[in-house]
């Protein structure tokens, strides 16, 4: 049988199509792009082809328990600390759930989490898990600055980055197998991912774009996005964390002020710096 679908199939070793027709006679039809390095035989192509649509789409309910595990390793083996203040963590879930109904991906549970670290940073993973370093709350100005932050980490959970990333990184160290991925291989790979990989160029720009949408629908003055970018570059002579990963900074400055407009940067909520301050002061 193996060699009747060599033949059959002999014309599309490389590309897509393959792929597409030989799940399709399996009785299971996907769309994949086999990566050039692999070579070997096309049903070593086709086993891995697989397992990258199979950690693709997977859904909400799947990506929701894998954040879950990944959190429980970040915070359980202490490879961040999470920082026990209940009035300080109310309020940054305040902020984050006004984005979220705002958000393009309303309909997964969020979890706004401080990270007990003075350095400026902030991430996400799968399954609606954002992480705010403490430092980064006290350079903010002001509840929408903040509010940018948490807008922009939303858009990279909109997007489900971290699955793509996780595609890529599982490729790229030949993790893959006929078998899937173990569970445990997965989620240790995304908290790799979380607290050591940067995002690509494009899922920046791509999680700006979806931030500032939702930090303007949100009903936060867009300008905060780009004074907080400003700020943290200009406060330092080396770039901070929290940017120094996330490359081409300039040009995501540049392109979200194309973005807004002019008229309407300041206009919405947030920009009091007075308020803002007076509520972290006594938590941090």
């Amino acid at each position: 049988m193996l060699n009747q679908l060599d033949r059959f199939f002999g014309r599309f070793r490389q590309g897509w199509i393959y792929i597409i027709l030989s799940l399709a006679i399996a009785g299971t039809l996907i769309v994949s792009t086999p990566k050039p390095s692999y070579g070997g035989s096309w049903l070593d192509i086709l086993i891995r082809g697989v397992q990258v649509i199979q950690l693709s789409s997977i859904s909400d309910e799947q990506e929701i328990e894998l954040g879950k595990q990944i959190d429980r390793e970040l915070t359980q083996t202490k490879k961040i600390r999470i920082l026990r203040n209940r009035s300080l963590n109310s309020y940054l879930n305040q902020i984050g759930q006004r984005l979220v109904p705002a958000s393009e991906r309303p309909n997964i549970p969020y979890k706004f989490q401080i990270v007990n670290d003075k350095q400026i940073n902030a991430f996400a993973t799968a399954g609606g898990y954002v992480y705010i370093n403490s430092g980064l709350m006290q350079k903010a100005d002001n509840e929408a600055e903040l509010a940018s932050v948490l807008a922009h980490e939303i858009g990279h959970i909109a997007a489900r980055h971290a699955i793509d990333q996780m595609r890529d990184a599982a490729i790229s160290q030949g993790l893959l197998s006929a078998a899937g991925l173990e569970q445990e291989t997965l989620v240790n790979l995304g908290v790799q991912l979380a607290i050591s990989l940067p995002n690509s160029r494009e899922d920046e720009f791509e999680a700006d774009k979806l931030g500032l949408a939702n930090l303007e629908k949100a009903g936060y003055a867009p300008s905060a996005m780009v004074s907080f970018m400003k700020k943290l570059l200009a406060q330092s002579d080396s770039v901070p964390t929290f940017l120094s990963t996330h490359p081409n900074v300039l040009d995501r400055i540049v392109a979200l002020e194309q973005s807004i407009d002019s008229k309407k940067a300041n206009a919405g909520d947030g920009l009091d710096n007075q308020a803002y301050r007076n509520r972290i002061r006594a938590a941090l």
